[in-house]
């Protein structure tokens, strides 16, 4: 098995004083709207797993078979990692009753919301860990409703041979375009999980944002982009970028990894190796740029600005910051070159 740290690079370095304290390595690739690189830094071809980064195409394959909801916001909560906000959970209650399910059809992992003030007043309100709560209780909900409209069971709804794990298993492949097949496990959720390459996570990604309108494939884009708090919530990094960046659609996923697309198809997909969450921001940020995010009629520098800056802490004040080195512009490829590595 090839280990990912091979070709890996400097995707951030945590700077505190005059001093780089540590460093974040990792695989990142911006992609154009026609699908050449413009930017690389480590091997755009790692396989990894995608995680929540693969909820938009697992949405996308519930939405083609059955999967109907009532509001296109309820959609956007489908791709979710959610804060388990009352927003979030009102709305993965709607999308059971509307398939004629309750919450005990849930069987993803039991959790606590992540937005701590949710967390707060769920424990307060005398809840525990719960699959609702969990931030994954969308895209199971989904699923569920899926499965309902298409008569296939829902006791069974996470065994890699159900008829609509088969289904996901398409969708990935066709969207990512990856011709090796996946490694396949079980998330964090209990749904299964498949690998992609980088490249092709950003392919999916320039796949939804380019769609014709109309298609299962953009309502899922225009969805997310129309109802980002629906898609994270309340200060998270997801949410802000596609308040920033009109069109944009995007999706972070556990262990570093971080994958998406501007309107009309320039993508990216990046994956930190130590898995960390804290230089996503930046990283994020600084990757918007290099796809051109600033030339989207209608995006907010200012707030991208705001995206990037991840400070360093000492004594309860900035110190330092999290700085990406490969800079706020795209390295561009030299003709006759696929992409160029960043060190």
């Amino acid at each position: 098995m090839v280990s990912p740290v091979e070709g890996a690079a400097v995707l951030a370095e945590v700077v505190r004083g005059d001093l780089v304290e540590s460093v974040h390595l990792g695989h990142l690739v911006v992609l154009d709207a026609a699908g050449t690189p413009v930017l690389t830094v480590g091997d755009p071809d790692v396989v990894i797993y995608p995680r929540s980064s693969l909820k938009p195409v697992q949405a996308l394959a519930a939405l083609r078979h059955g999967f109907a909801p009532t509001d296109e916001s309820l959609l956007a909560l489908a791709t979710a990692s959610h804060n388990g906000e009352p927003f979030h959970l009102d709305g993965v209650r709607a999308i059971l009753a509307a398939a004629g399910l309750g919450i005990e059809a849930l069987q993803n992992t039991p959790d606590l919301p992540l937005y701590a003030p949710a967390a707060l007043a769920w424990h307060q309100a005398g809840h525990g860990p719960e699959p609702l709560a969990q931030n994954c209780s969308g895209k199971h909900a989904a699923m569920l409703a899926a499965c309902v409209a298409a008569g296939w069971d829902t006791v069974t709804y996470l065994d890699p041979s159900h008829p609509l794990q088969t289904a996901i298993a398409a969708a990935v492949a066709e969207l990512t375009g990856d011709r090796a097949a996946p490694h396949v496990t079980v998330d964090g959720c209990g749904a299964p999980l498949m690998s992609t390459s980088l490249r092709g996570l950003a392919r999916a990604f320039a796949r939804l944002a380019s769609a014709d309108d109309g298609t299962p494939e953009a309502r899922v884009a225009r969805a997310m982009s129309a109802h980002p708090e629906m898609v994270a919530g309340t200060g998270r990094d997801a949410t802000l970028a596609m308040r920033a960046v009109p069109g944009l659609v995007c999706k972070d996923g556990a262990e570093g990894v971080y994958a998406g697309a501007l309107s009309g198809g320039p993508a990216f997909a990046f994956k930190v190796l130590d898995g960390a969450g804290r230089p996503r921001p930046a990283i994020l940020a600084a990757v918007l740029r290099a796809a051109g995010a600033l030339d989207v009629v209608g995006a907010d520098p200012d707030a991208l600005e705001e995206l990037a800056r991840v400070p360093v802490l000492g004594h309860g004040r900035s110190v330092g910051s999290v700085r990406v080195p490969f800079g706020r512009a795209p390295r561009q490829t030299p003709p006759g070159v696929e992409g160029t590595t960043a060190a």
